[in-house]
């Protein structure tokens, strides 16, 4: 069982559509076949590590949309900075639902990831996660909080934009958890603003799509094919205005939880929040 400090979900299996919209096998086969061939080109986002940062940004955009439009996802975004201009080095969070919450950020917004230290393991993301030059944490590490932060910080500090899913687990997009307050602190420290990004999965009548969610018994392969076999998943981003760090993570934390979710959420204190530790959790973020 995992220790309590560790965010936990109580969507599982049972948040999976049962008969999803599916594709035809010829489809599922085309897709399959064009994300082997995408992620076979991943070595170059390593050499593009020699390029500029705004090529590079560029370049891991251009990958990511690539290989959302091979999974068979469209993407869409609602821009609401008026025009601001973002500055270097920005903290930028989301709500977390899928591993593929990751390209949808890429393809927005590219960023260096704080994510579950094991994918780096993983046979098919790992080699990805590794090029996106991901911040592994291990959540169950306690003690080792503190040195991601300060990593985090770091990179902030030298005008790169990091990204972070402060609920610390996957939901189903129905439900969501609360915006743990630890990862602000790395925005704190530096007084980096933060980006506060919504990210919801929707069916092409509009509806919320949980297809591509991450949760319950499954693996990252059965969920890869899951997703190769929806039909019309369209991705919608809103990138929020930018929060100032200020002086509390709590109050940040809270800030940026209400930009995500909508004015009207109610976003209690975090002692205030009621934690289930089902078996079936996943951490990702």
């Amino acid at each position: 069982m995992a220790p309590y400090w560790v965010p936990s979900s109580p969507c599982g299996d049972g948040c999976l559509p049962p008969d999803p919209a599916r594709v035809s096998k010829i489809t599922v086969v085309v897709r399959a076949v064009l994300v082997g061939c995408a992620l076979l080109t991943a070595p170059i986002l390593s050499a593009g590590w020699l390029l500029p940062r705004i090529w590079r940004a560029q370049l891991q955009r251009g990958y990511s949309r690539l290989l959302l439009r091979c999974l068979g996802m469209k993407l869409s975004v609602d821009d609401q900075r008026l025009g601001r201009p973002e500055p270097d080095g920005v903290l930028v969070v989301a709500g977390h639902v899928s591993w593929t919450d990751v390209l949808v950020a890429s393809a927005v917004a590219p960023a260096n990831f704080v994510a579950r230290a094991d994918l780096l393991e993983w046979a098919v993301l790992g080699s990805l996660a590794r090029r996106m030059r991901v911040v592994p944490i291990d959540r169950a590490r306690l003690r080792e909080l503190p040195d991601v932060v300060g990593t985090v910080r770091e990179r902030l500090e030298r005008g790169v934009r990091v990204m972070a899913f402060p609920e610390g687990t996957t939901w189903c997009g129905r439900a969501y958890g609360g915006f743990r307050p630890a990862m602000f602190q790395a925005a704190v420290d530096s007084q980096c603003p933060v980006q506060p990004m919504a990210i919801r999965y929707a069916n092409g009548d509009g509806t919320l799509c949980t297809g591509p969610c991450f949760v319950g018994s499954e693996t990252i392969g059965q969920s890869i094919g899951r997703i190769l076999r929806q039909k019309d998943v369209e991705v919608e981003v809103r990138l929020a205005p930018l929060e100032e760090a200020g002086e509390c993570r709590r109050d940040l934390a809270q800030r940026c939880e209400r930009a995500v979710r909508g004015a009207t959420a109610l976003v209690p204190d975090l002692e205030m929040r009621v934690t289930v530790r089902p078996e079936d959790v996943r951490l990702v973020g």
